[in-house]
């Protein structure tokens, strides 16, 4: 496998996505730590369009057969005779009586290979593998070319890789043979007949031939082999069905008591949702880190204290309308309620791994995590402040959510700036959580369709309660990421502020905005939101009157 990856430019990521396995996965395989499965290889031979059994036949033959310069065991698609064939010696050449017709076709080399069905350049030829990035020079390990880096030096990620790569240069002839098999040596004419004249050159022969009758008909638009769903799209399909078979199994052990099925499902939510977590990144092309070390500033000061990180929760009321609500302006309020809004959060830019200092003082939007800033003053009366509901100036602690709503903001002239003095940072993501937030809003959406609260009600508690849990909480074992809670709960601060901005921008009066999901507003909202229970929509919570007489 080392030898395939290395000739096709892949990494251990790149593989796992294509097969439908994790990272970690592929390299336990790799390191002899687990075995490879017979599905394993029939993906593995699909993935590389190969034959199993050159597959199977060692790194050499594979390679080779994978760039053009060894036969194949078997071919991809056997022609009709072989499967008609009467198995036995081979018959020996006829002898040539006579001169064949210049209409017939070429005879062809039975010991020679038989072509592969594929584009073919002087380069050899062309399969559809991943394209590798640019060499980065020579292994300063082994000296093959590498495509990785480590600490600036080119260098293979692993020892089986500049195995792989030496016997993949060994392997390669340095004059590629020619794609076509050499045409058969004309044979000798009798010693007893007259020398024939010669006979017309049989190049636009071909051209003018019909097509064999033996050889059945092929549509060129029709694929070797059926086609495959993307990684990304089984694993979705595979969380939907194991939230769907978990909701089937408890309501049965429970007799189809629906209470007693959601009690027993909101218990089991916390364990419940980490394996699905689990399973969205079974093929992903990160893998994060469950347990970093965790900052001090992320520490709680006591068991009931809360660390330093500043979420911007709002709290806000717009002073104009209250004041004039006070002298006797009515106002009809109608206050808005954002649906799921920690489900519509997962999709933020979380940290991968262990988060590091950075001084530089500018913001690299490939990073995530926390940050020390000194934020602008705020001057817009008819809108919240991101920062929420924070009155003491100075220097704080934010997230990456808010500190990229402040640049945003920072962009549109609503404010300057913020200083930034000091980051703790990782390389980022946004996609780390939404194969997981995907599914959860699929099966959300289907049971809402369906009038099924207790499938509702179990989605709600698992995305409620993995946000809650994945800081330092003892109900959750398996993970350890205060960073990503903050994170996701200032994202959820972060979107009902934008709705409130979208609001203003539209002509409504925003009169105030707390919690995570609360809005209230003065208009016809519903010219700016739609109306409903699915992610991008709104509902209204109640209508009221402020002020008047």
């Amino acid at each position: 496998m080392a030898a395939l990856m290395s000739r096709a430019g892949e990494r251990q990521g790149d593989l796992a996505a294509a097969i439908g396995l994790s990272q970690a996965q592929v390299s336990r395989k790799q390191s002899g730590a687990a075995h490879w499965s017979l599905d394993d290889v029939d993906l593995l031979a699909a993935h590389y369009d190969l034959p199993v059994l050159d597959l199977l036949a060692g790194p050499t033959h594979a390679v080779g057969v994978l760039h053009g310069a060894a036969p194949r065991l078997q071919s991809v698609a056997p022609a009709p005779t072989d499967a008609t064939r009467k198995p036995g010696p081979e018959p020996a050449p006829e002898p040539v009586a006579e001169p064949a017709p210049a209409s017939a076709p070429e005879p062809v080399n039975e010991q020679a290979p038989a072509p592969v069905a594929e584009s073919v350049t002087e380069d050899g030829p062309v399969r559809a593998l991943p394209t590798p990035g640019p060499p980065l020079g020579p292994c300063v390990l082994c000296g093959q070319t590498a495509f990785d880096e480590v600490d600036g030096f080119p260098q293979h990620l692993s020892a089986e890789a500049c195995a792989a790569a030496a016997a993949a240069a060994a392997s390669v002839p340095p004059v590629r043979p020619s794609a076509a098999p050499p045409a058969p040596a004309p044979a000798p004419a009798p010693a007893s007949s007259a020398p024939e004249p010669p006979q017309p050159a049989p190049a636009p022969a071909p051209a003018q031939t019909p097509p064999t009758p033996t050889a059945p008909p092929t549509s060129p638009a029709s694929p070797a082999t059926p086609p495959r769903r993307t990684a990304p799209a089984y694993v979705s399909s595979l969380l939907v069905e194991q939230i769907t078979d978990r909701v089937r199994e408890v309501l049965t052990d429970h007799d189809g008591d629906v209470d007693a099925a959601q009690a027993a499902l909101i218990k089991s939510a916390i364990p419940d949702v980490m394996a699905l977590f689990k399973a969205s990144r079974a093929s992903g092309r990160y893998e994060h880190s469950d347990f970093p070390p965790t900052a001090d500033i992320l520490r709680k000061k006591s068991q009931k204290g809360a660390d330093e990180i500043w979420e911007g929760r709002p709290k806000w009321r717009n002073p104009a309308v209250f004041a004039a609500a006070k002298q006797g302006t009515r106002f009809e309020v109608t206050a808005l309620d954002m649906n799921a809004a920690y489900l519509s959060a997962l999709k933020c830019w979380l940290p991968i791994g262990q988060l590091r200092e950075d001084t530089s003082g500018v913001h690299d939007p490939k990073k995530s995590g926390v940050h020390l800033i000194t934020p602008a003053d705020w001057e817009q009366p008819d809108l919240p402040n991101p920062l929420g509901n924070r009155i003491e100036p100075g220097q704080l602690w934010v997230t990456e959510s808010t500190l990229r709503q402040l640049l945003a903001c920072s962009r549109k002239g609503l404010a300057g700036p913020p200083v930034l003095h000091l980051s703790l940072v990782s390389g980022a993501s946004e996609a780390l959580l939404e194969r997981l937030r995907r599914a959860l809003a699929d099966v959300r959406r289907t049971a809402l369709a369906e009038g099924d609260t207790l499938t509702v009600e179990y989605v709600k508690a698992m995305y409620a309660k993995f946000v809650s849990t994945i800081g330092e909480s003892s109900a959750n074992r398996e993970i350890r990421r205060p960073d990503w809670m903050h994170i996701i709960r200032a994202k959820a601060f972060a979107n009902l502020w934008m709705k409130a901005e979208k609001a203003r921008l539209a002509g409504l009066t925003v009169v105030e905005m707390s919690g995570t999901d609360e809005l209230h507003v003065v208009g016809d909202w519903r010219s700016v939101f739609g109306e409903g229970r699915d992610l991008h929509e709104v509902k209204a919570k109640k209508t009221y009157t402020l002020g008047g007489k």
